[in-house]
C-alpha cells in the first residue's frame, strides 16, 4: 500500500506483491560484484553538467551498486558511485578512509564528492551515510530520489562478515547494524521520493519496480 512519508511526497513500493523467498540470494545481490567494471565510471573529463535521471540512497546491504548497474545499462546512461569518485579522488579505498580519518572528517570529503556526482547526468548510487550530512540532504531535494531499502535482518545477513566497512564493525554487529538503520530512516525518508525493498527478490525484479516509477514520472 502507498505509505506518505515525511519530506518529500513519496509512494512505497512494499514487498507485498514479491516473489516469496530469497531469489538468487546473496550472489546476486553482493550481487555482481564481477559485474562492477561492465559500467564504466566517469572520470571528471567525461562527466556532464546535468541532473540525474534517478539518485539511488539506502543503507549497506541494500544493493544500490547493483541496482544502479543494472539501470544504467537498462536506460542507457552512465552510472556514477558517489564511493568509487572518493576512491579515485582520494587514492584510498573508503572504508581505509573512513578508518584513518574517522567519520566526522570522512562525511565532510564525502560532501564534496556527492556534489560532484549530482552536477552529472546517468544513475547516481550514493554511499549509504551520504545522507548523514545536511547539506547532501539539501541538494537531494531537487532531485529523484529512490530509498533502495532492506530489512535490518536480511541487512544484517548481507554484510555479515564484511570487514571492508568500517561504520559496520563493531562487537556486535548485527545490534549495530539495527542502531545504524534506525538513526538514518529518518534521513532517508526526508530526501526519498520513492522507496523499494529489496528483501527476497531478484535484481531484475527491483530494477523493473524502479523503472515503472521512471516511467510514471
Amino acid at each position: 500500500m502507498p505509505e506518505q512519508l515525511q519530506g518529500k511526497v513519496n509512494f512505497v513500493h512494499d514487498a507485498t506483491d514479491l516473489v516469496g523467498g530469497i531469489v538468487n540470494d546473496v550472489t546476486d545481490d553482493i550481487f555482481d560484484e564481477a559485474d562492477a567494471d561492465a559500467v564504466a565510471q566517469p572520470s571528471g573529463s567525461q562527466m556532464v553538467n546535468d541532473a540525474p535521471r534517478v539518485v539511488l540512497v539506502g543503507p549497506p546491504g541494500a544493493g544500490k551498486s547493483t541496482i544502479g548497474r543494472r539501470l544504467s545499462r537498462a536506460l542507457s546512461l552512465p552510472m556514477v558511485d558517489s564511493d568509487k569518485l572518493i576512491e579515485e579522488g582520494e587514492g584510498k579505498r573508503c572504508g581505509d578512509l573512513f578508518a584513518e580519518l574517522g567519520e566526522e572528517e570522512f562525511r565532510k570529503i564525502e560532501a564534496g564528492y556527492v556534489a560532484r556526482a549530482l552536477a552529472t547526468g546517468g544513475v547516481v548510487s550514493l554511499g549509504g551515510g551520504a545522507v548523514l550530512t545536511e547539506s547532501t540532504r539539501r541538494l537531494l531535494q531537487h532531485h529523484n530520489v529512490v530509498w533502495i531499502d532492506v530489512t535490518a535482518e536480511e541487512g544484517i545477513r548481507r554484510t555479515a562478515g564484511d570487514t571492508s566497512r568500517p561504520v559496520l564493525a563493531a562487537d556486535d554487529p548485527a545490534e549495530h547494524y539495527r542502531t545504524l538503520l534506525s538513526t538514518r530512516e529518518p534521513f532517508y525518508r526526508e530526501v526519498a521520493d520513492h522507496r523499494v525493498r529489496t528483501d527476497s527478490r531478484p535484481p531484475q525484479r527491483v530494477v523493473a519496480e524502479v523503472l515503472n516509477i521512471l516511467d510514471s514520472e
